[in-house]
């Protein structure tokens, strides 16, 4: 199938090729779908946390963070592209819907409207603008990451994501006066990003009060996956080589592999608020990481104790926390394993990363839920479930899935951190069997793509893992730029 030529260049980008023709088979055979048991709900596998638990955790993290290594992690590499879908077509076919008649009636309100007001030339048409704001003749928004562009006004000036996720750091995620962010970008914005922090960090640092170390990485071409026709051939380019392709916010995995941190913060770049509304959003990132740390001192001194020795009675103690707390429901055969097989069970199940997510209440958006499914070695846990990955032609999984009461707005904090303070290799802890494939085009050809299982998906399926209901105020993406005209995101 490959000749020297495509062993060349699959060692090239550090791939392996066992690993290529695995990825061959999984396009061949796809990926089987999730099996699930029934949707996660409030009292059911979803925490909700009245207003003294919130408190009480909060308090409980500040005490404990002190010692801790805390780090924010933002996927960061998406371009902005589809946030202008409408005004691309505007100018290219100079067709005008109703999202394009709003964005020049209120284009004052935006916080880049002075920025393009000072690029425009006289008397500028409507064309004329969009092509100043979309395109290198003006700003470029239509070409540049989200985290770069101008979000929220304030009165001493405009903020990008970027800079709102400066500002979310030094008020959760800062530990004795020092915050750690780290945001993975493309190859061709790397040197923006850092050029905007470069520019900004001091005044945040001397507003703040608060030392920041950011740092940034980009996906790593060992995690591309190749690309088939839609006979499961190789793809080839016009010179014959072989087309890889970046393998979704899935490949993300290796960068946070890499970094070394007690307790991560993970968050979509576009999810950010002006500050008169971020109080809400401070306080329940706080109580999650409240949460995690009080699962944590549990599960380790779990751990602890059954190092030491395993009584029948701390296995029943075991087998109610996993069932109560953890939300592990063991194998159907869990009652006739000896007591060594019992034991080996919980120290598995116990010595994991951990993840509390934050889930809202299910109003229509796209996307992953919360859910109860049955693993492939029998149990039955908590996993982040995306629409994809359900078996809709199958009448019951469709029901489970449409029962679904919230939603995963990517607000998630993790431990990543054994009892013993080793950094677990979150690469053993991930679902394989639960990539997508998904159909581009290449060159006017159709292809079939495959994207590794997702950051929060099968990447994170074999943690230990508990939900909490956040409130909607903390969940406000910006997915067109009209979004921005939403009062969430009018300061």
């Amino acid at each position: 199938m490959f000749s020297e030529k495509d062993l060349l260049q699959i060692q090239a980008k550090n791939i392996d090729l066992a690993t290529v023709e695995q990825q061959i088979d999984d396009f061949k055979n796809g990926f089987p779908f999730m099996q699930l048991e029934k949707a996660a709900t409030v009292g059911d596998g979803v925490i909700r946390l009245s207003d003294e638990e919130v408190e009480q955790y909060e308090n409980l993290y500040a005490e404990k963070s002190k010692s801790l290594d805390l780090l924010k992690f933002v996927p960061a590499s998406g371009a902005a592209t589809r946030m202008f879908k409408s005004l691309f077509t505007f100018l290219t076919d100079d067709k005008a819907d109703k999202s394009v008649e709003q964005f020049f009636e209120l284009l004052p309100k935006f916080a880049f409207y002075k920025d393009l007001l000072d690029i425009l030339p006289e008397n500028a048409d409507r064309k004329t603008i969009v092509e100043y704001f979309l395109t290198e003749k003006g700003l470029n928004y239509g070409y540049l990451p989200k985290g770069l562009l101008k979000f929220h006004s304030y009165p001493d000036g405009s903020r990008t994501p970027l800079e709102e996720h400066i500002i979310e750091a030094a008020n959760y995620g800062a530990a004795e006066g020092k915050a750690n962010l780290h945001f993975t970008v493309s190859p061709e914005h790397n040197s923006g990003f850092k050029g905007l922090t470069k520019s900004v960090l001091s005044y945040y640092q001397r507003t703040l009060g608060v030392t920041f170390n950011v740092t940034f990485s980009e996906q790593k071409s060992s995690t591309d996956t190749i690309a088939v026709n839609l006979d499961n051939t190789p793809f080839r380019e016009k010179d014959g080589t072989l087309l890889f392709r970046p393998a979704g916010h899935g490949a993300l995995l290796a960068n946070l592999n890499d970094l070394d941190a007690d307790v991560v913060f993970i968050k979509n770049i576009d999810n950010v608020v002006p500050d008169s509304i971020k109080k809400t959003t401070f306080s329940y990132k706080k109580a999650l990481a409240g949460v995690l740390l009080s699962l944590q001192e549990k599960i380790f001194q779990y751990q602890a104790q059954l190092a030491l020795s395993a009584s029948v009675a701390l296995l029943a103690e075991l087998a109610t926390f996993f069932e109560k707390e953890l939300c592990v429901a063991p194998p159907a055969n869990f009652e006739a394993l000896t007591e060594a097989e019992q034991v080996a069970y919980f120290t598995a199940k116990l010595n994991r990363p951990i993840r509390v997510c934050g889930v809202v209440k299910n109003t229509g958006e796209p996307g992953g839920g919360p859910f109860w499914c049955k693993n492939s070695d029998g149990t039955v846990s908590l996993q982040i479930v995306e629409s994809a990955q359900v078996d809709v032609d199958n009448t019951a999984q469709k029901q489970i899935f449409n029962e679904s009461t919230h939603f995963n707005p990517v607000d998630l904090v993790c431990g990543l951190k054994n009892y013993k303070g080793e950094a677990f290799d979150l690469l053993s802890f991930r679902d394989p069997k639960t990539g997508f494939i998904t159909i581009k085009s290449r060159d006017g050809k159709d292809v079939k793509a495959q994207e590794l299982p997702g950051l929060w998906n099968g990447a994170m399926s074999d943690w230990n893992t508990l939900f909490v209901e956040v409130p909607l105020i903390t969940f406000n993406p910006v997915k067109t730029v009209n979004d921005l005209l939403r009062a969430e995101h009018q300061s």
